[in-house]
């Protein structure tokens, strides 16, 4: 065997070796919070479904996740970090971070990033969401059901499409079982604020809400309700440990399903670019256990209204909608398309407040 043979099959052979253990490499799987993982709230139903990847993948993928990261330049240096040591899935989990992911996405080609609740994408960028305001309708009747002052507290974080939409299907659901609903809105210009959150909801109470829900990320307004022994609808996660007498239900995100789907197209290499926005029919949007409170016969109607959104024979944004102002928004029986219900910025008639 000459000598230069020799070299290249031992070149060979280290190339491939090389190649194996590059295979053999645990896929490293990011995600970006824009508040601490904590024990209820928007990060905590993530950091659950991450947690849940490494229960399902075990060692052929490794998370690393970064909290309490604020929107902006801090967004934009920690996606680049994440980048930068490898991790070729990234998930950016607040609206705040689309222009950063986009920006980030530019330089690293080959990372995959999912960003959730965006509209803007790139070769290498998707989009996911679910279609909460299902849950919301939902949870919406539940409260209409059992208001006696027949005003329900709202608060809100920011005045966007995303926001005000739960507000909208809150208000549409109660005031389907009871007309004389009013919904008071507060916001809070905040994601992740306990404090501003909590005298929110006191504030709400102060003005007879008998019933408060939020678009927020702490159980602070479900204490407050606790409290001051009124009901709760709680968001993002179930938060009944933290109002147990308060809490009525909640409308909840599960992205487990969604995230293994992500990560199995990333490994079998079968990943692309898309806008992901499904409902109770997949699992995605779900609504907590209702408090025993809760009359059987209310408890049946919520149950046959979810099955006809399943089913897809019932839309919570169907006409006739007015707007506050009395304007006629959408005709009986017409469902309101997609591109309507994302670009939200109005309230509907019984939404007491002005849209700031």
């Amino acid at each position: 065997m000459s000598k230069i043979f020799k070299m290249l099959c031992l070149t060979l052979s280290l190339s491939f070796a090389a190649f194996s253990h590059a295979d053999d490499e645990p896929l490293k799987v990011g995600f970006v919070y824009v508040s601490s993982t904590g024990e209820a709230g928007w990060t905590y139903t993530h950091d659950e479904a991450r947690l849940n990847l490494e229960k399902v993948f075990g060692d052929k993928i490794k998370t690393t996740f970064i909290e309490n990261v604020a929107e902006g330049p801090d967004a934009e240096r920690v996606i680049t970090q994440l980048a930068q040591s490898g991790h070729k899935l990234i998930f950016t989990t607040s609206f705040g971070y689309m222009n950063p992911t986009l920006k980030v996405a530019k330089h690293f080609p080959n990372v995959k990033f999912e960003h959730a609740t965006g509209y803007k994408r790139s070769k290498n960028v998707g989009t996911y969401f679910d279609r909460i305001y299902e849950a919301r309708y939902l949870t919406g009747v539940v409260a209409g059901y059992m208001s006696k002052s027949n005003v329900l507290g709202y608060i809100g974080a920011f005045p966007i499409p995303e926001v005000v939409r739960g507000i909208n299907a809150f208000t549409l659901g109660a005031r389907s079982v009871n007309p004389d609903i009013k919904v008071k809105v507060v916001w809070v210009n905040t994601w992740f604020d306990p404090a501003k959150e909590r005298e929110a909801a006191n504030s709400l109470i102060d003005q007879k809400a008998d019933v408060i829900t939020f678009h927020t990320d702490s159980p602070a307004a479900v204490q407050a309700a606790e409290n001051a022994g009124i009901y709760a609808v709680a968001y993002h996660s179930d938060m009944s440990a933290y109002g147990p007498t308060a809490q009525l239900t909640a409308a909840i995100h599960n992205w487990h399903g969604f995230y293994e789907k992500q990560v199995k197209a990333v490994m079998d290499g079968t990943w692309k670019s898309g806008d992901v926005w499904e409902g109770l029919a997949s699992g995605m949007t779900k609504i907590a256990p209702l408090n025993k409170a809760v009359p059987k016969k209310v408890a049946d109607e919520v149950k046959a209204l979810s099955d006809k959104i399943v089913a897809g024979t019932f839309h919570p944004f169907t006409g006739p909608i007015k707007d506050q102002s009395g304007k006629l928004i959408l005709k009986a029986g017409e469902v309101m398309q997609d591109g309507a219900l994302l670009g939200m910025d109005y309230y509907v008639e019984g939404v007491d407040g002005k849209l700031k």
